[in-house]
């Protein structure tokens, strides 16, 4: 996966955004104002923040070495994973997918509910 793959999963996601609050070189995507995924569009290592659960977080790096804990984030609950690919597309999906989810659970019910989510 590529940095426009990822992208474009990533803004297909309900009520997703994208910006670059930390400068032109960080891409972030957000669901109701909250970070779900950060990447570097111009790294010659492309790779991607991702919020987990932090047994899955610690599980998933012990898996996969492409998987390391979130660089610049809190290491419990983010990951850095690789786009080099060694890993499928599909898995990749599967953990933005779990990053989405992890932050729409994170909103209150309200806010779920004024979403649609």
């Amino acid at each position: 996966m590529d940095i426009v793959e990822l992208r474009e999963y990533c803004i297909s996601k309900p009520h997703s955004s994208e910006g670059f609050p930390f400068g032109q070189d960080v891409l972030v995507f957000k669901v109701a104002g909250k970070m779900f995924a950060l990447c570097s569009i111009d790294a010659p290592n492309p790779s991607v923040n991702l919020k987990c659960d932090p047994e899955k977080a610690e599980e998933l790096r012990e898996l996969h070495p492409e998987i390391t804990a979130g660089y610049h984030m809190h290491k419990r609950m983010w990951n850095t994973v690789s786009l080099q690919g060694r890993l499928s597309d599909a898995f990749i999906r599967g953990l933005i997918d779990h990053s989405y989810e992890e932050v729409v659970k994170s909103l209150t019910l309200k806010k779920r509910r004024e979403l649609g989510l």
